[in-house]
């Protein structure tokens, strides 16, 4: 028992840290994305950075990758170890009385979360890898903008991101809270740290979609 206990934790540990590097990079891209209703030049130079940089490239990106898949599968492998070790299902518990919904459908807004992923890969990623390592088209470092827009003109697909993104904050205000406990983070800063949490999912989420709809609504 005290094995199986251990593993468990060391799963939660495991899904909280990696749930926070993932922070770190969508704090990141969404830094880089928020510019573009700004300056269309400055989009442009971050992303072109970002695009050729070697060390973003042949690093940070396969870890990034790699701590996506993780994340994502570490989450799957819980909620299956959950569901075998709840005995009493929580309808006879009643378990919407001691946990609330976002925390109790963790598993399904990840889902649609790893849904909008496979999407964004579609969409950004892959045509990137093609462009630059199939095609070996040459750099034009305005390029980015433009593609960027091209995504967002049509309503169907805007209002798909935008959905994702309300995903992600349900995911995040559950999510982004409990990794603090997970790993350990248990003092006077606790109450702080959650209530940053909590602004983090509804601010960053927001902030994309806000960027999504002026992009399609100015051009």
């Amino acid at each position: 028992m005290g094995g199986l206990i251990k593993s468990s934790i060391a799963r939660k540990v495991a899904m909280a840290l990696s749930g926070l590097f993932l922070v770190f990079f969508l704090l990141q891209h969404f830094t880089i994305n928020f510019t573009s209703i700004f300056s269309a030049d400055v989009f442009n130079e971050l992303s072109h950075f970002m695009g050729t940089n070697p060390f973003v490239q042949f690093l940070l990106q396969p870890i990034l990758i790699f701590g996506v898949v993780f994340h994502f599968v570490m989450g799957f492998i819980l909620e299956i170890k959950n569901n075998k070790a709840r005995a009493v299902k929580y309808a006879r518990f009643k378990g919407g009385a001691n946990s609330s919904w976002v925390s109790r459908n963790m598993i399904w807004s990840g889902v649609v979360v790893l849904a909008f992923l496979g999407l964004h890969f579609y969409d950004f990623w892959v045509p990137e890898m093609v462009h630059k390592y199939i095609e070996f088209a040459p750099e034009d470092p305005t390029r980015y903008y433009t593609e960027l827009l091209h995504r967002f003109e049509s309503p169907i697909r805007t209002g798909l991101y935008a959905l994702s993104f309300v995903f992600l904050a349900l995911h995040l205000w559950h999510g982004f809270a409990s990794s603090f406990q997970s790993v350990g983070f248990n003092n006077k800063y606790s109450v702080a740290a959650t209530k940053f949490a909590k602004a983090f999912a509804i601010v960053i989420p927001l902030g994309f979609i806000v960027v999504a709809i002026v992009l399609h609504l100015t051009h």
